[in-house]
């Protein structure tokens, strides 16, 4: 939808999207019958800028990321939204609520580790670190070397520290299609996040101090 607002038609449009395509990587043979929101994580072979839990910075291969409950997955939204600006204190606050789509996928696999569970809850502190990340990518290359393909793991930025899951590898999703997909509409400020859903109705709130816990946040002295 972002391209329309370039073009006069819908011609147009799939014109210029095509042209816009061509000029990407190819998606992986294996991913290719996935739509692009679930086969994205995995096709670009451009440098990863900066590491993330389960994904070495670098030309690293891809993970795809996601929640068991959707108010972790907002969660996990509103956090990186509100590092951004506490990491970048130039930038305005946007003056209106940002829109986001929660989607449902499914998975199945035969060979994953779940670090909720023992005898690997018991480095829970190694897993839920929330900057270091060296020992969660530590564990995602050892799981790769043994064709591990999902890992399950305690939310950071969720208060509730519900579940998350890092799919490292497309053959684990068993729907090629999202599901299920809801509209949120989320605000940001120096007080936090507020998230509204229309449908079925629901509302979030996450105050700043939610995410102190993160020295980037804590030591953020941005005014409102």
């Amino acid at each position: 939808m972002s391209t329309l607002k370039l073009v006069d038609t819908l011609a147009e449009q799939a014109l210029l999207e095509g042209l816009l395509e061509a000029t990407k990587p190819p998606v992986p043979a294996e991913c290719r019958h996935l739509h692009y929101l679930l086969a994205t994580p995995f096709r670009y072979a451009a440098p990863y800028p900066k590491g993330s839990r389960f994904r070495r910075a670098g030309h690293t291969p891809g993970v795809f990321y996601g929640s068991e409950r959707v108010e972790t997955g907002i969660a996990e939204v509103a956090f990186h939204r509100l590092l951004f600006f506490a990491e970048s204190p130039a930038t305005a606050w946007p003056d209106n609520a940002s829109e986001f789509t929660a989607f449902r996928v499914s998975y199945a696999t035969g060979r994953g580790l779940d670090l909720t569970a023992a005898p690997l809850s018991s480095d829970r502190a190694r897993w839920m670190h929330p900057v270091e990340y060296e020992a969660c990518q530590a564990l995602a290359d050892n799981a790769r070397a043994i064709d591990i393909q999902v890992l399950r793991y305690s939310s950071v930025r969720d208060p509730a520290a519900h579940t998350n899951v890092a799919l490292l590898t497309c053959l684990a999703f068993a729907s090629s299609e999202p599901e299920a997909r809801q509209s949120w509409r989320l605000r940001f400020s120096a007080a936090g996040a507020q998230a509204l859903r229309e449908h079925p109705p629901g509302a979030l709130e996450f105050p700043a101090e939610t995410f102190s816990g993160d020295p980037r946040i804590a030591a953020s002295n941005r005014p409102g």
